[in-house]
């Protein structure tokens, strides 16, 4: 067996489905990309799965767990998991969300090490202020599974939280989000005492309020580690907004990863930000090599460089 685990998340920009062809130029495309065709999709997943190439030959084995977010709908992540390094060995664990763009995340699994107990999306709804009650704004949902690795059962969160678009109109719906994931994180710890994972792409620094009240419970007992926040003190960054460095993606977990008697033991974190995933222009370097830059495509990987967490067995 590996001497070490590896779990992963990754944004991965707009994993859709190739567009049907335009009757006319100017037609609204359901990915509302620019010329999102079939050769495009393949180079995209070719890339994608390239990446995974890259951490197996960095790491020495494959991440047995993988966030994924910025999919669209079931049909890339099974075209995914088909190719090298995945060889179909992998499960997918997906829900179609009521986000307005149709963008969801999800869970890629190593069937030989990881039993999914159950699963099920957490769907968030929020009102529009016309006083209207038909009138409501989704999201993302959160996707919650129950896993079992030798043994021991593993409580996971993949999410994707509203982004900071339009001078942050979202932040009201990420802090409800979060305080929501914090008291069902709460909740399991207190009661059932197993082992909590929450990954994803929250569109918040390690240093915002919601991360770190995410490690505390309501008590002001400390329930998680976010080992993201040293990182990010240190200026490694995931993603980059204009001259920002962010480090919106992160992997948080439990006590339990600490603890000798479990059978996973956190060795590190880190940034995968190899050089084949970062732009070759000298003006952007550094930066991950992203698919698009507004509407011109640039057939790079994603504007996210993918997070892992090393564990010792």
């Amino acid at each position: 067996m590996d001497a070490k685990e590896l779990i992963a998340f990754y944004n991965v920009e707009n994993l859709f489905s190739p567009d049907p062809p335009q009757v006319h130029k100017l037609d609204p495309t359901l990915s509302g990309l620019r010329n999102w065709d079939e050769r495009r999709y393949q180079n995209k997943l070719f890339k994608i799965a390239h990446v995974f190439q890259l951490i197996q030959e960095a790491e020495n084995t494959l991440p047995f767990l993988i966030g994924l977010s910025e999919i669209q709908g079931q049909k890339p992540l099974e075209d995914l998991i088909a190719m090298e390094p995945f060889n179909s060995n992998f499960g997918v664990v997906h829900y179609d969300s009521m986000d307005e763009r149709g963008v969801d995340v999800a869970l890629l699994y190593d069937k030989s090490k990881v039993e999914i107990i159950s699963s099920e999306p957490i769907t968030y709804f929020f009102e529009i202020e016309d006083n209207n009650p038909a009138n409501y704004d989704t999201t993302r949902d959160v996707l919650f599974c129950k896993v079992k690795y030798l043994g021991e059962i593993i409580n996971l969160f993949v999410l994707h939280l509203p982004s900071k678009r339009e001078k942050d109109v979202n932040k009201p719906k990420r802090d409800y989000i979060m305080n929501d994931v914090r008291q069902k994180v709460s909740d399991i710890i207190s009661e059932k005492k197993e082992a909590v994972i929450i990954c994803g792409d929250f569109n918040e620094n390690p240093t915002d309020d919601n991360l770190i009240k995410l490690q505390y419970d309501y008590n002001s007992e400390k329930i998680m580690t976010n080992p993201y926040l040293d990182l990010y003190q240190n200026q490694n960054f995931s993603t980059y907004h204009y001259k920002d460095g962010l480090l919106f993606d992160q992997i948080i977990f439990s006590p339990q990863f600490f603890a000798t008697d479990f059978p996973l033991k956190f060795a590190a974190a880190k940034v995968f930000n190899h050089i084949k995933l970062s732009n070759y222009d000298k003006k952007f370097a550094g930066r991950p090599f992203r698919t698009y830059a507004g509407t011109r495509y640039l057939g790079g990987y994603s504007d996210h460089f993918p997070v892992i967490v090393e564990f010792k067995k």
